[in-house]
């Protein structure tokens, strides 16, 4: 899923105690953290089909997990910062986790009483522990180590937790969506799966408390010079305004087709969900393989010619899914899950080039456009729910046209949208 990273300079304390500073407790707790984001986020695919199934949910009711889960980026991701910055950043990473954790743990009663609202409490909960861990847990990779070696971290980071992504579908198939077949309406299936993952969480939280993690202190955003052009407010950038657009619509077609992916196989091969759910690990699969080929291909391309190709193809595997059948439209509709893999990181890096002093405020507003994920996927089930898969599908088609548009021509990063702007190379 979508990694905000943060735009302040963080610096690490050079030693502990006077000794040097050994960032492998470090590097392993992300690696945790990563996982768990995105194993957590991920699963929601999962909920999806099992709520709408548990409950006798439409398409329009059953989205509600992902609006709930994603409209929290909206609301928390600025709060979220300003508390990370008083708190610090290890603490934040405790406290996302404890949260995290008690938003798992209310999936308990909310089975007990079979409750679909008390779920929804649970995952709003839950997301913004995921929230205040995505703020609070970026800044360490990009300090871990020398400065040289960042970006092969972040890459590496960014895999783990594509690996917790792929996971999640086979888990929940295996202990969530198998307990539907045959079963009364009930949701008792998340009750232990929950439990366990919020226990795991508080353990990971302790863990963490203990840890001597380098301490990380922040400074100005880098490129705060003399030479850059006094402008009056963060919205006269004209790569930022369009580039907000840009990861709106990119995390709204991403989380809108793994939301509704097993539902639709389902449908096409006439399968149960818990069949169809085993494809959805392969559509998350693809950003991990995707990732770690986009660091190699990004060295050679234009990242803008990237993301205006990977957009277009995404766009067109969709429409030959929608307008085939059998397994070629199952398979064509889960590559786009390929596609998807650098689409953030290049929107995000294109969004915030030139803005120097307003970088940060530029960060805020980028993280909360993830909001994209509640939005579109909402949007998508009320349109599958008035007509057919092919007419909801049209919806991330159009989102990817933006993205399209994003990579030609949005990008130019402008002081002023009317001000025409060298190209990015």
């Amino acid at each position: 899923m979508a990694n905000i990273a943060s735009t302040d300079t963080p610096l690490a304390e050079p030693s502990l105690n006077g000794q040097k500073t050994s960032y492998l407790p470090a590097l392993i707790s992300l690696g945790v953290l990563y996982f768990m984001m995105g194993f957590i986020t991920c699963l929601n695919d999962t909920l999806v089909p099992f709520f709408r199934k548990g409950f006798d949910l439409n398409y329009t009711s059953s989205s509600l997990v992902q609006f709930y889960f994603f409209l929290t980026y909206g609301l928390m991701s600025i709060p979220a910062g300003k508390i990370v910055q008083r708190i610090g950043y290890q603490k934040g990473m405790v406290w996302g986790f404890c949260i995290a954790a008690a938003g798992a743990l209310l999936f308990y009663p909310a089975s007990v009483f079979h409750q679909y609202a008390v779920f929804l409490g649970a995952l709003f909960v839950l997301a913004i522990g995921i929230v205040l861990l995505q703020v609070a847990a970026n800044p360490y990779v990009t300090v871990l180590g020398p400065a040289r070696t960042a970006s092969s971290r972040l890459t590496l980071i960014q895999g783990v937790g594509s690996v917790g992504t792929t996971v999640a579908p086979l888990f929940g198939a295996a202990f969530i969506l198998s307990e539907l077949e045959g079963a009364t309406a009930s949701s008792d299936a998340v009750k232990y799966p929950y439990l366990g993952i919020a226990l795991l969480l508080a353990v990971i939280a302790i863990a963490l408390s203990v840890l001597k993690l380098p301490v990380i202190k922040t400074t100005a955003s880098a490129g705060n010079n003399a030479d850059q052009p006094a402008v009056k407010s963060v919205f006269s950038f004209r790569n930022l305004n369009f580039g907000i657009g840009g990861i709106f619509c990119y995390v709204g077609a991403e989380v809108a087709i793994g939301t509704f992916l097993t539902n639709y196989i389902a449908d096409v091969l006439a399968v149960s969900e818990k069949d169809a759910n085993h494809y959805v690990a392969y559509y998350w699969g693809g950003m991990l393989v995707g990732r770690l080929a986009g660091a190699f291909l990004l060295r050679m391309a234009r990242p803008q010619t990237v993301l205006a190709a990977c957009g277009a193809i995404a766009a067109a595997l969709i429409l030959v899914s929608i307008f085939s059948d059998g397994y070629l439209a199952v398979w064509t509709m889960i590559a786009v899950g390929l596609c998807n893999s650098v689409m953030f990181a290049i929107i995000f890096s294109l969004s915030v080039n030139g803005l120097g002093q307003h970088t940060t405020v530029a960060s805020g507003l980028l993280s909360t456009a993830i909001v994209g994920g509640a939005v579109v996927s909402f949007l998508q089930g009320v349109i599958k729910d008035h007509s057919s898969w092919a007419m909801a599908f049209i919806i991330p088609v159009v989102c990817y046209c933006y993205i399209v548009f994003y990579g030609l021509n949005g990008y130019r990063p402008g002081n002023r949208i009317d001000q025409p702007a060298p190209d990015v190379i």
